[in-house]
């Protein structure tokens, strides 16, 4: 990341060095999942759209240890591997509005919430802003190389209330609580960067 574009993280200490950790990241632009794994202070393990697993990029994503999940149904496997990630101590990256879109948390899935309140590991947002200011001539899909990119981390916070509950009332209100917390940190991270 850093030989194509010029990433400027901020925050990065906010990520707890040790322990499970959920990054909840904002997606609208394709670059937003790489610019994260190839910044953040740890490994992370995305869960990511099936069909990205295609040719050679199965292995590669496979080999740095990537999730495949199925979005058109409820994908057992990959829920079990990514609580594995987070039962292991790792750190799972999530686009909690399920696909590419505006990025500004407006409409989240139920999924973050649910790793959240089960595993209880800790939610830090993640605002990539940047990546889908302009696009390159060469190949749309991506900013101009050598372009800034931004990659802001919040305050790490519990999803849950505390109670341990795990109703679907106890996640439909971390779902709330979750998303109140990602858009404030958005609007904050725009105001830092002047994005």
């Amino acid at each position: 990341m850093y030989g194509l574009w010029r990433p400027r993280v901020l925050g990065a200490w906010r990520v707890p060095s040790t322990g499970p950790v959920i990054l909840a990241v904002n997606h609208s632009h394709g670059i937003d999942g790489p610019m994260l794994m190839g910044t953040a202070p740890r490994p992370v393990h995305f869960l990511i759209k099936k069909e990205a697993f295609v040719g050679p990029l199965d292995p590669f994503l496979r080999g740095i240890g990537q999730l495949k999940v199925d979005r058109s149904a409820a994908d057992r496997k990959a829920i079990t591997d990514a609580l594995a990630v987070l039962a292991h101590g790792g750190v799972l990256g999530i686009f909690p509005e399920g696909t590419r879109g505006a990025g500004d948390f407006a409409s989240l899935r139920a999924g973050l919430a649910y790793f959240a309140v089960r595993s209880g590991a800790p939610v830090v947002p993640v605002a990539v802003l940047g990546g889908g200011d302009r696009r390159s001539r060469l190949t749309p899909a991506v900013p101009p190389l050598r372009s800034r990119v931004d990659v802001v981390f919040g305050d790490a916070f519990e999803a849950g209330d505390g109670s341990g509950r795990r109703t679907r009332k106890a996640l439909d209100e971390a779902t709330v609580r979750i998303q109140e917390r990602l858009t404030a940190h958005l609007a904050a991270a725009r105001r830092l960067t002047g994005r």
